[in-house]
């Protein structure tokens, strides 16, 4: 798997923030020559996200360690299961290994707590599905987004330049409804094929909206459920998509799905994630 060359430069910086001008536990307490067998190993229930760039660190730290997968991203991962067999320079494992981890446990985190929301929306039997937001580590989007997908989820715009989206600070300054419409087909003229979300905060405001040509989606802002079974009625017959955000914790993702809404929208899966727990595990001394 190739990595975006920011991927790359932000492995280069992990690497370099760790170990410096040189990891001198390794350099004076591992012989030189010495080799060893070891495998990343999973220590609790979850799923997996994050391999190729975990392979990469241990690529960067010394390409001539050899790494074979046992695991996909997006498999489930239970205690004992082994991820990633690696053979090699102690030192180099040595020195690879919290870095590695680092990428690993964190991505696999992520996309343990995506796969639990997706089941959790699955129970309303529908056809929602979960998506992430923007709330994502900077440097870290393109790993994060991955691993939302590993876990099931999708993904909501990548950034502020491939979909236009309308939140509350904006519509002050939009004009109104007029105003709005001038705005979306300028957008429409400037990047055809451009997808279009206007936020509401009501269902009034829902209802004006889908008086507007072009809009792709509305999003639902902490409404109460009435009111997103409300304003499923009403876009139902126009095309226009419904997102939930705001509020969403895992426990009210069943309840939220059973309106009818067709995504649900949460930071969470990103910004408030715990690490899974995964760990090097070294089998044997090679000679």
């Amino acid at each position: 798997m190739d990595l975006p060359k920011e991927v790359q430069e932000l492995i280069r910086m992990a690497l370099a923030e760790d170990i410096g001008p040189g990891d001198v536990t390794a350099l004076f307490f591992v012989p030189e020559n010495a080799r060893a067998r070891a495998r990343v190993v999973g220590r609790e229930t979850g799923v997996l996200a994050g391999l190729a760039v975990a392979e990469a660190v241990f690529r960067a730290v010394d390409p001539g360690l050899s790494l074979t997968p046992q695991k996909r991203d997006g498999d489930p991962l239970a205690p004992g299961d082994t991820v990633l067999e690696i053979a090699g320079s102690t030192r180099s494992l040595l020195t690879a290994e919290r870095t590695a981890l680092n990428f690993l446990q964190r991505l696999s985190g992520i996309a343990t707590q995506t796969a639990a929301g997706v089941a959790a929306i699955a129970q309303a039997g529908g056809h929602t599905q979960l998506l992430d937001t923007r709330k994502t580590t900077p440097g870290w989007r393109w790993l994060e987004k991955g691993a939302v997908r590993a876990g099931g989820g999708r993904n909501h715009r990548a950034g502020l330049h491939d979909m236009v989206m309308v939140k509350d600070n904006h519509l002050p300054q939009s004009g109104g409804l007029g105003g709005l419409q001038s705005s979306i087909d300028a957008v429409q003229a400037a990047h055809p094929g451009m997808r279009v979300e206007l936020e509401a905060d009501t269902v009034e405001q829902v209802r004006g909206f889908l008086t507007l040509r072009g809009v792709d989606f509305i999003l639902l802002d902490n409404m109460s459920l009435e009111e997103m079974r409300e304003c499923v009625v009403l876009a139902e017959s126009t095309g226009v998509k419904l997102e939930a955000s705001g509020g969403i914790t895992l426990a009210r993702l069943p309840e939220i799905a059973a309106t009818g809404v067709d995504f649900i929208s949460s930071g969470a899966l990103t910004h408030s994630v715990k690490a899974l727990d995964l760990a090097l595990d070294f089998e044997e001394r090679l000679a």
